[in-house]
């Protein structure tokens, strides 16, 4: 080994504290675990609070409303995580009681894709759909005040639904995450947001006329500002920026 390898080494080991000389093993890891790790990684303790909202609404030609809001938030002192869901229902003025009239054939793998899937199909007319997905990234120096619950608790495996001129809407917690769904009536279509299994799908299918859909997933973190670390990450830099004078 060259003594310029010597020498950063030594230098290295000399700015670590003895208690971490004795806990430094290098370890190798393995290509199936850094697959894992890529682009997931912060600075422990940078997270101060993590939050999910997700809300699905229908309007029918008859002006009826159905929807539903769920949220989460996490921070440090949260005991138990929990999906808290608020549900709206407004009646319309209209009195059409128009059958959906469209089809749509295939689409078999749309439910299993991986990563974001965001699918619009319509067989009618006069409707519009909004599929939309937000991640909110802030620093700030403490965490954002805790508000008061909103609506009922989701409890695990359990589900909420609620119906009007709509149609019916359920919300549902997995094993393996958060599903949101909205069965129109008079066959006018569906739609329907699931957050499970490492991804996010939005499907909205529309079969009949003037409906107006909206899928909103939100997904929003608040990181530390003001890491007390901060400068100890570069200790070990500045020290062998020195050696560059000596030709090293």
């Amino acid at each position: 080994m060259k003594t310029s390898s010597w020498l950063v080494a030594l230098c290295m080991a000399a700015s670590l504290p003895l208690p971490a000389l004795a806990q430094f093993k290098p370890i190798e890891v393995k290509d199936q675990e850094l697959a894992q790790l890529r682009g997931r990684y912060v600075m422990p303790g940078r997270i101060i609070s993590f939050g999910v909202v997700m809300s699905s609404t229908w309007q029918n030609a008859n002006g009826d409303r159905l929807g539903a809001t769920a949220s989460l938030q996490v921070q440090q002192s949260t005991f138990k995580p929990q999906f808290y869901v608020s549900t709206t229902s407004e009646a319309g003025t209209g009195t059409s009681t128009a059958q959906g009239y469209g089809s749509v054939t295939g689409g078999a793998g749309l439910g299993s894709g991986q990563g974001v899937v965001q699918v619009t199909r319509a067989a009618g007319d006069n409707n519009s759909a909004y599929n939309d997905v937000q991640i909110n990234v802030k620093e700030a120096n403490q965490a954002p005040p805790m508000g008061a619950p909103q609506g009922q608790a989701l409890a695990s495996g359990g589900t909420i639904t609620t119906g009007n001129g709509a149609g019916t809407l359920s919300v549902s917690s997995t094993a393996t995450g958060l599903q949101m769904g909205i069965q129109a009536a008079n066959g006018q279509g569906s739609s329907l947001q699931r957050l499970a299994d490492g991804g996010l799908m939005q499907n909205t299918t529309l079969l009949g006329g003037n409906n107006a859909v909206h899928n909103l997933t939100q997904l929003n973190v608040v990181l530390r500002n003001n890491l007390p670390t901060a400068g100890a990450l570069n200790c070990n830099l500045d020290q062998l920026k020195g050696l560059r004078l000596s030709g090293y």
